[in-house]
């Protein structure tokens, strides 16, 4: 991307009150030198992708670890859509089962990254990813 910044929205969504590996992902994030605004806890699906358009977003982020991916996940797709972020590159990531990754993808999500996933991994994914401005 030019000479641009990436900028990626973190976040929780629901009732998921851990939030650690979010922290750490978005401080690492930060670290590679992308442009993070975290969200924090207990955010809406409509609250995640509004701060997405507002911010400008590249990407969005989900942290998963209260079990309730399969069910947000086509909540935030659909919202995305809505919203016309076509070009927003969503991945997700947290503890979830591994057989639960393709049923994901399908649902929408571009990558999905379990817990212990290498930062490098993550950044050379968002940076390889990330759609051109025209």
């Amino acid at each position: 991307m030019s000479n641009k910044r990436i900028r990626i929205v973190v976040s929780k969504v629901g009732l998921d009150g851990h939030d650690r590996g979010a922290k750490v992902v978005a401080s690492l994030l930060q670290k590679a030198g992308m442009e993070v605004v975290y969200l924090g806890m207990y955010q809406t699906v409509e609250g995640i992708v509004k701060a997405a358009v507002d911010e400008d977003a590249d990407v969005i982020g989900i942290s998963y670890l209260s079990g309730e991916h399969l069910v947000f996940t086509p909540q935030i797709v659909a919202e995305m859509k809505k919203e016309g972020l076509d070009d927003v590159l969503f991945v997700a990531g947290g503890s979830f089962p591994p057989e639960d990754i393709p049923v994901m993808k399908d649902m929408g999500v571009d990558e999905v990254f379990r817990g212990g996933t290498l930062t490098d991994d993550i950044v050379g994914y968002i940076r390889e990813n990330v759609r051109e401005e025209e």
